[in-house]
């Protein structure tokens, strides 16, 4: 058995190799927040910078922004961290952080 190094693993248990990256975060309500990490605390509260609401109906989605957004911990249920294409949309997501 081969383990993985350290920048190869998806998986982390700290959200500070994830701050100024870009996060798609889900939250209990089924909502899906997406924007750039700029702090957290040792609840999980999160800072998302440039923050929008991602809404998806079939197979399109619309961003509706939202600006900065404070996201108390208790109220995500994961975090991506989100890979970027064609003209900075989001188009993978990365699992990295089970809140």
């Amino acid at each position: 058995m081969s383990w993985a190094a350290p920048d190869e693993l998806l998986l982390s248990t700290s959200l500070a190799t994830y701050l100024d990256k870009k996060l798609l975060v889900l939250l209990r309500d089924g909502r899906k927040l997406l924007g750039l990490l700029r702090s957290f605390d040792q609840f999980a509260n999160v800072v998302l910078e440039g923050a929008c609401e991602r809404v998806i109906v079939g197979d399109l989605y619309c961003d509706v922004p939202l600006g900065l957004y404070v996201i108390r911990g208790g109220e995500c249920c994961l975090n991506w961290r989100a890979g970027l294409g064609k003209g900075g949309a989001s188009t993978t997501y990365d699992m990295c952080v089970r809140g």
